[in-house]
C-alpha cells in the first residue's frame, strides 16, 4: 500500500492550486503513455508532493476564496448603500426589501468565510481528516437562508396583493433596482466561477444566493413599471413570480449541497481514475476506486491488482506509481490511499478472512 499525504483535502487543470513542484524522477513507463508535449511541461514545470507543498496549495485555494467573499462584501456594501439611500428619498417598502435582502446576502459570507479558515487548520488527533468539512456546514446555512428568502418574498407579495401602497420618485427606485441587480449578478457570476474553480461548493451555493437577490432586484424595477402604468399590484404579482425563480435557485443549490454532503463526486472523474490507474504500468486490474470531497480537495482510496510473483517492494513501487499518476490526472486530489492485491488464481481468496467483516455492496474484483 503506498504512503498517504497528510494532507486533508474540475477536469482538468493543474493551475488553480494544485502546483506540484518535483525532486523525484519518474518512471519511464509512466511517462512514456502521456503526449509529447504534457512529458515537456511535466519535465519543465517544478512540482512536489510534500506535505508542506500541499498545505501551500490549501491555503492559496482558502486566501482565493477568502478574497472572492472580500470583493463579493465590498460590492454589495456599496449596492446596499446606495439602495438604501433611494430608500429614505423615495419611502419605497419595495425597495426597502430588497435592501434588506442584499445586507442579508452580504452577511453570509460570514460563515463561509469561518469555513474557509477553519479549513486552513491542520488535521488533529481528533480531527484526523482536517476541517474541510466545515464548508459544507455552511453550505447548508446558505442553502437555509435562501430559502428564507424565498419565504420572505411570497410573504411580502401576499401581503401586497391584499394591501397595495403608492410609490414615489419612480425613476430614482427603478435606478436603484437596477444597481441591485447588476452588483448581484457581478457577485453571483464571480462566487460560482470561483467557486468552481477552487472545488467549493458552498462557494457556488453562495453565488446563486446572490442571483435570487438579483431577481428580487428586478422585482422592484418592474414593479416602478406597472406603477408608472397605473397598476398598483404590479409589485406583488412580479413579487410572486420572482418568489418561483427563487425556489428554482433553491433546488439548484440544495442539491449541489446534498450532493458534497453525499460524497458525490463527478462520474467523469471516477472514470479519468480508472484510465489512470490502469495505464500504470505492473497494474493487472482494479477493484474498487473511491473518491470524496473534503471541503474543496479530493482524496481517493483505490485497489489495484498486481501479479502475485512480485516482491512486496515491487508492489508497493506499482502502488506509489499509480498514486502518482493520479495525483497528476487529477485536479484538486490531494491523497490517494493506492492498495496493492495479488491477482487470484486457483480459487485462493486472499481476502477470505474478511469476508464476515465486510457489509454493503463492493465493486467485482478484478476488473
Amino acid at each position: 500500500m503506498s504512503r498517504e499525504k497528510t494532507e486533508p483535502g474540475h477536469p482538468y487543470d493543474h493551475g488553480d492550486g494544485q502546483e506540484h513542484g518535483h525532486g523525484h524522477g519518474h518512471g519511464s513507463g509512466q511517462a512514456s503513455l502521456r503526449p509529447l508535449g504534457e512529458r515537456i511541461r511535466h519535465a519543465l514545470r517544478p512540482h512536489s508532493h510534500e506535505t508542506s507543498d500541499k498545505i501551500d496549495a490549501a491555503m492559496e485555494t482558502s486566501a482565493r476564496g477568502m478574497r472572492a467573499l472580500w470583493i463579493s462584501l465590498a460590492v454589495l456594501g456599496t449596492t446596499t448603500v446606495i439602495q438604501a439611500v433611494v430608500v429614505a428619498i423615495s419611502g419605497s417598502v419595495a425597495l426597502l426589501g430588497d435592501t434588506l435582502h442584499n445586507a442579508a446576502d452580504a452577511l453570509t459570507a460570514v460563515p463561509l468565510g469561518i469555513a474557509f479558515l477553519l479549513g486552513r487548520r491542520p488535521p488533529t488527533r481528533r480531527y484526523t481528516y482536517g476541517y474541510g468539512r466545515a464548508e459544507d456546514l455552511a453550505g447548508v446555512v446558505i442553502v437555509l437562508t435562501i430559502a428564507a428568502s424565498a419565504v420572505l418574498a411570497a410573504k411580502t407579495a401576499f401581503d401586497r396583493l391584499l394591501d397595495p401602497r403608492e410609490m414615489s420618485e419612480l425613476g430614482a427606485v427603478a435606478g436603484a433596482a437596477l444597481v441591485g441587480f447588476a452588483g448581484n449578478e457581478l457577485v453571483a457570476r464571480y462566487r460560482i466561477r470561483v467557486g468552481r474553480q477552487i472545488g467549493s461548493a458552498a462557494l457556488v451555493a453562495d453565488g446563486l444566493h446572490a442571483r435570487t437577490d438579483g431577481f428580487t432586484s428586478l422585482a422592484v424595477l418592474a414593479s416602478a413599471g406597472g406603477t408608472a402604468l397605473g397598476w398598483n399590484r404590479a409589485d406583488p404579482v412580479v413579487g410572486l413570480l420572482i418568489t418561483v425563480a427563487i425556489l428554482a435557485v433553491l433546488r439548484q443549490a440544495a442539491r449541489e449541497v446534498y450532493r458534497r454532503l453525499m460524497d458525490a463526486v463527478d462520474p467523469a472523474i471516477v472514470d479519468l481514475a480508472e484510465a489512470t490507474l490502469r495505464a500504470t504500468p505492473g497494474v493487472l486490474g482494479i477493484g474498487q476506486v473511491r473518491l470524496r470531497w473534503i471541503g474543496h480537495h479530493l482524496r481517493a482510496e483505490c485497489e489495484v491488482i498486481v501479479d502475485p510473483a512480485c516482491s512486496v517492494i515491487e508492489a508497493h513501487r506499482i502502488a506509489v506509481e499509480a498514486e502518482h499518476g493520479l495525483i497528476h490526472a487529477i485536479p484538486r486530489l490531494t491523497a490517494a490511499i493506492v492498495h496493492a492485491d495479488p491477482l487470484p488464481h486457483d480459487g485462493v481468496d486472499h481476502h477470505a478472512l474478511l469476508a464476515d467483516h465486510r457489509h454493503g455492496p463492493r465493486a467485482d474484483r478484478p476488473r
